[in-house]
């Protein structure tokens, strides 16, 4: 049976450095705080002073910290997991899931940033092999580190490191109060260590060692950190299930209205485009283009869009004043969203017939391809927290486009797509009725 738990914070005015000697720090603390140890004791070990012995320092680029931390959590990552405007979600290479890749900016010197343990596991062992030889104490090590949870508010620390101790608690064959057979139960005994042990100290107060005694852990053999990693084969939040992708297909909504002030990272641009490149296509082609339009090639453009559409509604007979509103409406979107795509579909592997019925029927089939791959593209900057707005201009005006940007007669414009931060976040959608859009014959 469990048995009573004491935890003890164990304070140090040392400041680790590259090269520092955990295990004597850690000794001279407990000494320092009149604590000695015994077999069976616990010490949860804080990952940032594993890493600064470890020199796992490095430097931060100048400017946004924020946008700097989440580059070099890219840059470390195993996989991107999850991203918004707000947080970047990575699996490392440990296979830790977390924010921001578990990258540090906390308690270490302006201008960098802390990287985590190169092998939790490892270090954790060194460290309790070292207070071993030093007290011939067997003890257990836990490297601790802060993380987010899915769905709560909140952080809470968890074990990357385990050495001496169990890290799973195997319930599973046994049987509950009922006598009902247990399937699943799996005790993160670890965790749990390294939860408790953030009871009894905060950032600012110097405590990086915690000292848990009264562990009862049977005959139950020791276990890594590694051991509580899910797989991702396993890991059904992933992708959610069909209700995710639905919801995420939903999500899209048309936003023309952008905080100019937030760029659009060059990485969200990428992945909408990867998702947009995989629609379907005649013939097995991938037909499509992206052309991001910047600066002067982005004025030019729409200068002459511009002229063209006066030209145009002018020659309907549109008043003056009604044009300037309708120029204007839509330069608020396109000379002002951060980012503005222009998608081209091209028709020329399309294949060629002798009568009009099939050349028509399969141009079409090129222009909807377009279209799948222009809500691919939608969806996925929606789901990164991103708006967008696609905005037909192009298909009306398509010679003056391939005379500005000297395209291939080929290639047919699909309108114009702006991105940017929404200035304000649309409504949820109501969920829609399928009944008067399905028929059954």
């Amino acid at each position: 049976m469990p048995g009573s738990l004491t935890v003890t914070p164990v304070p140090t005015d040392h400041r680790f450095r590259a090269g520092d000697d955990v295990a004597a720090v850690l000794l001279a603390a407990l000494r320092a705080g009149g604590s000695q140890l015994r077999d069976g004791d616990v010490l949860c070990v804080a990952s940032k002073v594993i890493s600064l012995a470890e020199g796992r320092t490095v430097p931060l680029p100048p400017g946004d910290a924020r946008r700097a931390r989440q580059a070099l959590a890219r840059s470390e990552a195993a996989e991107v997991v999850a991203e918004a405007p707000w947080v970047l979600i990575t699996r490392t290479r440990h296979g830790f899931v977390a924010a921001n890749g578990g990258v540090d900016a906390s308690n270490v010197e302006a201008g960098t940033a802390l990287l985590l343990p190169r092998d939790p596991d490892a270090s954790a062992a060194l460290l309790r092999e070292a207070v071993r030889s030093a007290v011939g104490a067997d003890i257990g090590v836990i490297v601790t580190d802060t993380f987010g949870r899915a769905w709560r508010h909140g952080q809470t620390d968890v074990a990357l490191g385990v050495a001496g101790i169990p890290a799973i608690r195997d319930e599973r064959g046994g049987h509950d109060l009922q006598g009902g057979a247990l399937e699943v139960t799996e005790a993160a005994i670890a965790d749990e260590l390294a939860g408790a042990a953030d009871l009894v100290r905060r950032k600012d107060s110097g405590t990086p060692f915690v000292l848990v005694r009264g562990l009862a852990t049977g005959d139950a053999r020791p276990g890594t950190g590694a051991q509580l990693i899910r797989p991702p084969a396993q890991d059904l939040f992933a992708a959610g299930g069909a209700t995710a992708v639905e919801r995420a297909v939903t999500a899209r909504r048309t936003v023309r209205r952008f905080d100019t002030s937030q760029p659009v990272p060059e990485s969200v641009v990428h992945a909408a485009v990867r998702a947009a490149v995989t629609a379907p296509a005649p013939h097995g082609t991938r037909p499509w283009r992206f052309i991001e339009l910047l600066g002067d090639t982005r004025t030019r453009l729409l200068d002459a869009m511009t002229e063209q559409w006066r030209i145009d509604l002018t020659g309907d007979r549109v008043d003056e004043v009604t044009i300037e509103r309708r120029l204007a409406r839509s330069d608020a979107i396109l000379r002002t969203a951060p980012v503005l795509l222009l998608p081209l579909v091209s028709t020329a592997a399309a294949h060629d017939y002798r009568d009009a019925r099939r050349t028509t029927a399969e141009r079409d089939l090129f222009l909807l391809s377009a279209g799948a791959a222009l809500q691919n593209l939608q969806v996925v900057l929606a789901g990164h927290g991103f708006g967008a707005a696609w905005i037909s201009s192009t298909t009306f005006c398509p010679s003056t486009v391939r005379t500005v940007l000297e395209l291939d007669a080929a290639w047919q414009p699909a309108g114009l797509v702006a991105v940017g931060v929404p200035a304000q976040h649309p409504a949820p959608r109501a969920p829609a009725d399928a009944t008067p859009f399905l028929e059954r014959r």
